[in-house]
């Protein structure tokens, strides 16, 4: 597997695979052929069928600013290796093309090359640990905790790269319970995370649990929304349930700095393990991989800091994912709103309960994280191209009544 650096990158919203590949590609693609008279750029399937809301096309032309830039949309046409694929091209005063490249933005804001595609990272962690089920018996064994492997494996520097990216979650948070006004895009939608907070400070018993961790989840992904500084936890669509569950324990329990960090890392293998045997790509699987990644990630790091063993930390990660098996992508206008911000409060809700659930168990159960994970590619494979982050489908056809 991965770095966990690859897991957890930050940058600007609204979304990994739309925004924060396609800018990336198109600086890789600039920096190569910056003396070029001109540019194109063609977006396939879900890039150009939902690009426009993401604000792919915006991404792209901040990085070639006053450069001559045409951007061609292409929906139907779907590239056979990944539904996210954009083709620049350069070409000199005569009309010669001077430059081609394909890139497939491949989720998390990640993107690979024609050349390059499949091919994975670095791996830091070996090959006996690239399943759940091994990590456990290897932690047994060993007696260690989950987040440790990540120390062994990564060094201690992996914890300064944590505390960049814990004090980048809680600076979301902060900043999205403050804002308020109605979210840019044409769907009208408010902001509802300060008002949410403000409410949930009267609230008490079953109500007051959640009530808070709903408005940062929502503080988060609304900020994402509005093209804030966020971190992809696996991505940009469902960054707020991590820091919304974490960051709700933390004031809750008054949680120690480190322990925060461990939490991170944590969630971090689950959600490496997750990206490695399947795919946090909306596109690819719907929005299992990104909304039920991060459940599943949440979940496991809320029982790391509710004091579970690492077999009920697992179990918990497990129904984080295994709850949101089918879960279409399906934004409406193409926006990373509705329902995706909703989607981030409703699953931190059940990441805390799972944790819940799993600490009142013994950790044993039948189903493990590795067969959800197994079914999550199964399932993603059999869904129909329009619910898969093309907005041709599902919620993204529903009208006003």
């Amino acid at each position: 597997m991965e770095s966990l650096r690859e897991l957890y990158r930050y940058g600007h919203g609204p979304s990994s695979s739309h925004t924060m590949g396609p800018r990336k590609a198109a600086k890789d693609f600039f920096a190569r052929y910056p003396d070029a008279d001109r540019y194109e750029c063609t977006l396939f399937g879900s890039l150009a069928a939902t690009g426009r809301g993401h604000l792919t096309d915006d991404a792209i032309y901040s990085v070639f600013k006053d450069r001559k830039l045409d951007i061609f949309w292409e929906p139907g046409i779907i590239k056979p290796k990944h539904p996210n694929a954009l083709e620049f091209r350069s070409y000199d005063k005569n009309g010669n093309k001077t430059g081609e490249e394909t890139y497939y933005s491949v989720g998390g804001g990640k993107i690979q090359t024609e050349s390059d595609f499949g091919s994975k990272a670095k791996e830091v962690y070996p090959s006996l640990l690239s399943h759940m089920n091994k990590i456990l018996r290897y932690c047994d064994r060993e007696g260690c905790q989950i987040w440790e492997l990540a120390i062994k494996y990564e060094g201690e520097e992996i914890l300064d790269y944590m505390e960049e990216i814990w004090t980048i979650m809680e600076k979301a948070v902060k900043r999205g319970l403050l804002a308020e006004g109605v979210l840019k895009g044409g769907l009208k939608l408010p902001r509802k995370a300060c008002q949410y907070y403000t409410q949930a400070q009267d609230f008490s018993g079953p109500l007051g649990y959640t009530a808070k961790a709903i408005s940062y989840a929502l503080a988060v992904s609304e900020e994402n929304a509005a093209g804030g500084k966020i971190v992809t936890a696996p991505t940009c669509g469902s960054c707020g349930v991590v820091p919304g569950v974490l960051y709700y324990l933390q004031e809750t329990y008054k949680i120690p700095r480190v322990k925060m960090l461990r939490a991170l890392l944590t969630a971090g293998i689950v959600g490496n393990v997750c990206k490695h045997n399947g795919s946090i790509s909306g596109a690819e699987v719907g929005c299992q991989g990104e909304v039920g990644v991060a459940c599943a990630m949440a979940s496991a790091g809320a029982a790391y800091l509710l004091g579970g063993s690492i077999y009920q930390i697992e179990y918990a990660a497990e129904m984080g994912l295994e709850h949101h098996l089918g879960l279409t992508c399906d934004p409406m206008l193409g926006l990373v709103q509705i329902p995706c911000i909703e989607r981030n409060a409703m699953a931190t809700m059940r990441a805390l309960n799972h944790a819940t659930y799993a600490l009142l168990s013994d950790g044993r159960h039948r189903v493990s994280l590795d067969n959800v994970i197994t079914v999550m590619m199964e399932t993603g494979e059999a869904l129909p191209y329009i619910f898969k982050e093309t907005s041709q489908g599902g919620l993204a056809t529903v009208k006003d009544s």
